[in-house]
């Protein structure tokens, strides 16, 4: 139960901080919520704490403007959607342990060791590289993320780390080693100025997205 929720713990982190980044669009930020209210709902019921009654937003229902039978039905639903989400993990990690039986050692872990080279990319202001592993099957991340800061002169922000960017990313399982693809992404962050057409004034901080590449590894 501790590796479980361990691993809930590591899923809120992530997109923690991907709600922080500020580069999602507004629909996949708000999926992105539902998503974490739904891992928070189902990490309290493998824990035996009481259970939140949710719209479907994924705001909490306050009991002082919501029926009695309203919050009984939302109980009820909400219960359901847990009870056959703990099923599904279940026999999906019953399955993970069948297939990983005669290739990996359970207790094993694994890391992934990147050493970043270089950035070419014409973008004429500092950029942010946000580089991370993603299941394409599941469409979701699988680790943090290893942040470059990069400079307009086409050089690290940090120039004592000028040929020494390089990052590990730790305690892979060996579930993760037997999926069918990982894709190490690397999304590209514009930091800078706007010119607004009116009044030609200027803002500067601002970051948006800009682009992103990948490489998947079967």
């Amino acid at each position: 139960q501790f590796r479980h929720v361990q691993q809930l713990t590591y899923s809120l982190i992530e997109w923690r901080s991907q709600i922080l980044s500020g580069t999602l669009p507004k629909d996949e930020l708000a999926e992105l919520k539902k998503k974490v209210t739904a891992k928070i709902d189902y990490g309290n019921r493998i824990l035996g704490l009481d259970l939140v009654v949710r719209d479907d937003n994924g705001n909490i229902l306050d009991p002082d403007e919501t029926s009695t039978i309203s919050l009984f039905k939302a109980h009820e639903t909400a219960s359901k959607r847990i009870d056959e989400r703990i099923q599904e993990e279940k026999s999906l990690q019953q399955s993970l342990d069948l297939r990983g039986q005669p290739v990996f050692n359970s207790t094993h872990t694994y890391s992934l060791y990147v050493n970043f080279k270089n950035f070419v990319c014409n973008i004429g202001e500092d950029a942010e590289l946000l580089m991370s592993l993603y299941d394409p099957d599941l469409s979701k991340f699988i680790s943090e993320n290893y942040l470059v800061r990069w400079g307009s002169n086409g050089m690290p922000k940090e120039i004592e780390k000028l040929n020494n960017l390089q990052a590990v990313f730790t305690d892979l399982s060996s579930s993760d080693l037997i999926r069918p693809k990982i894709s190490l992404v690397c999304q590209i962050v514009r930091v800078g100025h706007m010119e607004l057409k009116d009044g030609k004034k200027h803002t500067c901080g601002l970051r948006r997205p800009f682009g992103v590449a990948g490489r998947t590894h079967p």
